[in-house]
């Protein structure tokens, strides 16, 4: 059963939109309505590309990493969203703390009242 805070596996689409290979994404929550969409955000592990005080680092010394299913740190792209239907996420892989997923809404949820 799919929940917010969930890591699943995604084929996140090349920029030409042609299916590019299994990804990690967060699951954010399920939009309202009869679908099975959910609101989800990409992990990359390439932590450079990190946006201070936006996105969210994963770390191994992290309490919630080994139940995180990541192999890697990770960067938890919260500007990088996009809604799917929860019949092609390819399965769970792991979960996040709850604090760090409120966190991250939180965040997601600030940008979005100043912009």
């Amino acid at each position: 059963m799919k929940q917010a805070g969930q890591i699943v596996l995604f084929r996140f689409p090349h920029t030409n939109l042609e299916e590019g290979k299994p990804r990690p994404a967060l699951l954010l929550g399920k939009l309202p309505g009869k679908y099975d969409d959910w609101l989800i955000c990409m992990i990359s592990s390439q932590i450079r590309h990190s946006i201070s005080d936006f996105d969210e680092i994963v770390e191994e010394a992290d309490t919630d990493f080994a139940d995180s299913g990541l192999k890697a740190a990770s960067l938890i792209r919260v500007g990088r969203l996009t809604v799917v239907d929860g019949e092609i996420l390819l399965g769970a892989i792991g979960q996040i703390a709850t604090d760090r997923l409120q966190r991250i809404k939180g965040r997601l949820a600030e940008w979005l009242l100043r912009s």
